[in-house]
């Protein structure tokens, strides 16, 4: 087991360690990999995780998670911030590492009593870490993936290799969805919360009007994206194309992603699913470029975006509610061939 020394500081043994990443779904599955290189560096450890609510599915029977820290921002907000800063506090945790660049989040690493607590340098509360580490993001031309950040964080702990996200869904999930495996399939998932990073409609029904009809199509996401599957579906006229949109949890979604022919995904949190499964990925950038460092992972993977020289691009790390030129011509310029190559 790998000791570390900080200045000031005799070298720890870390018995409880806590991992907070309470931002989107996406960032909560990449940070996973940092979970991974901590458990095998310190088995031993008791290993928590703090998350906003809404994601815990994700980690249901998962293997060596201690437990999972729940902080519900919708209501009472505040108050809850202030609850779990007190049961951290009293939970005696040896290292707390903070993937996030947030106050919250750093008032809670801060207050968090940890022996040694470890955040980025951008975050308002990182006078009171014991390290801080820089945090670079940005089309620099010199791409840095998102587990390498994280991974810049606990590298003196461990190693300065990043690991890979992982999700375990169990043997109900992989069952549940085996009754969609008995032909070969791809999987969609056609949704993004940013309009601009988000394929257009029409773009997938015209994907799904020139696939074999014979091939099985499962369309994903949430209920919330329910009505838009039904659209895609129901214009392309492919006759075996299936909407599971708001029918699995992502525990499930990701055991069937796992072994579909091909997944055809958004820069979005689908993607990262398919990262921590291994699955193979086609994902599509739209308004958003891969030199951020949020893009896929698994071994087979590739990437479609605008073969057309903007300026304009990319508009935004997290994308837009419009097209901010009212051209969208980063979504529009993509010739459906470009996704049908990668069948």
């Amino acid at each position: 087991m790998k000791v570390a020394i900080f200045a000031g500081q005799t070298s720890c043994m870390f018995k409880r360690i806590l991992v907070i990443q309470t931002a989107s779904l996406g960032d909560v599955i990449l940070a996973t990999a940092v979970l991974e290189k901590l458990h095998t560096y310190y088995p031993e450890a008791r290993l928590d995780f703090l998350i906003k609510k809404g994601y815990e599915g994700l980690f249901e029977g998962h293997p060596y998670l201690n437990r999972l820290w729940i902080w519900d921002k919708k209501e009472h907000k505040y108050a809850k911030l202030r609850q779990i800063i007190q049961e951290i506090r009293g939970s005696h945790f040896d290292l707390v590492v903070n993937l996030q660049r947030f106050a919250a989040t750093g008032l809670i690493t801060s207050l968090s009593k940890a022996s040694v607590r470890i955040g980025f340098s951008k975050n308002p509360f990182s006078l009171f870490f014991t390290k801080s580490v820089k945090h670079q993001i940005g089309k620099t031309g010199m791409e840095v993936h998102e587990t390498r950040r994280n991974q810049n964080l606990i590298a003196s702990l461990t190693d300065d290799q990043a690991a890979k996200p992982a999700l375990y869904p169990s043997k109900e999930d992989y069952a549940k969805v085996s009754v969609f495996k008995t032909r070969a399939f791809i999987c969609i998932a056609p949704a993004s919360l940013w309009f601009t990073k988000q394929f257009p409609e029409e773009k997938w029904v015209q994907f799904l009007q020139q696939l074999d009809p014979e091939l099985y199509v499962y369309l994903l996401g949430s209920e919330a994206d329910k009505d838009l599957c039904n659209r895609i579906i129901s214009a392309s006229g492919h006759a075996n194309s299936i909407n599971l949109a708001g029918k699995l949890s992502l525990l499930e979604s990701a055991a069937l992603m796992r072994d579909a022919r091909m997944n055809f995904v958004n820069d979005s949190a689908p993607m990262h699913l398919c990262s921590a499964m291994d699955a193979p990925v086609t994902a599509i950038y739209c308004s958003t470029v891969t030199d951020f460092g949020f893009g896929p992972l698994s071994t087979k993977s590739f990437i479609v975006e605008t073969t057309e020289k903007l300026t304009c691009r990319p508009c935004g790390l997290h994308g837009w509610q419009s097209c901010p030129k009212k051209h969208f011509r980063c979504a529009t310029t993509i010739s459906v061939n470009q996704l049908l190559k990668h069948l």
